[in-house]
């Protein structure tokens, strides 16, 4: 992981750098795609400061600590990114268990489909018109079927498209009574 160390009134050595270099590559242990990471030291008044930025694909995670000594300031920043990053990647986890669950819940109860159907439902106002006047509407609007009301017969009928391109009309029909 390439790092980026910036500091504002001190002098990096290498002890510093190779410091903070150990302590930003243990993130990589945690997240294998990181980008590259930036450090920033700096010092105001008495406290040390430091703010670690770490990029990965899709994510970016920060963290500012400060304390009384650089080391213990790059400590504190480190186990603050170590920390964001296991939360990240547990929620990650966590999420990704979720959906597997749905998912084999569903392979596995095939019966139960009945029970997630979900319906759209159409309101349509009902007119009396000859079914040829139902089709041109139906085409006109775009839609798979349409209910009328027959002028001849006054009943509720569907006319609705079928797949050898011509039409077909439902027409409701009394179930007879059983013979006994």
């Amino acid at each position: 992981m390439e790092i980026q160390l910036t500091a504002k009134q001190l002098k990096i050595t290498d002890a510093i750098r190779a410091y903070v270099q150990e302590k930003t590559e243990k993130a990589q242990k945690y997240f294998d795609h990181i980008v590259w990471g930036q450090v920033f030291l700096f010092v105001e008044k008495q406290t040390h400061k430091c703010e670690l930025l770490i990029h990965t694909p899709g994510q970016t995670f920060r963290a500012l600590a400060e304390a009384a000594d650089l080391y213990s300031a790059v400590d504190l920043a480190s186990d603050k990114i170590d920390a964001q990053i296991k939360k990240f990647k547990e929620r990650l986890r966590t999420h990704h268990k979720a959906r597997q669950s749905k998912e084999s819940i569903r392979q596995e109860a095939p019966d139960d489909a009945a029970a997630e159907m979900r319906f759209a439902v159409i309101r349509q106002a009902v007119s009396p018109m000859p079914p040829d006047e139902a089709v041109r509407e139906m085409e006109a609007q775009g839609q798979a079927f349409r209910l009328f009301q027959d002028r001849d017969s006054k009943q509720i009928h569907v006319v609705f498209r079928r797949d050898d391109d011509s039409y077909g009309i439902l027409q409701p029909v009394k179930k007879a009574p059983a013979k006994s």
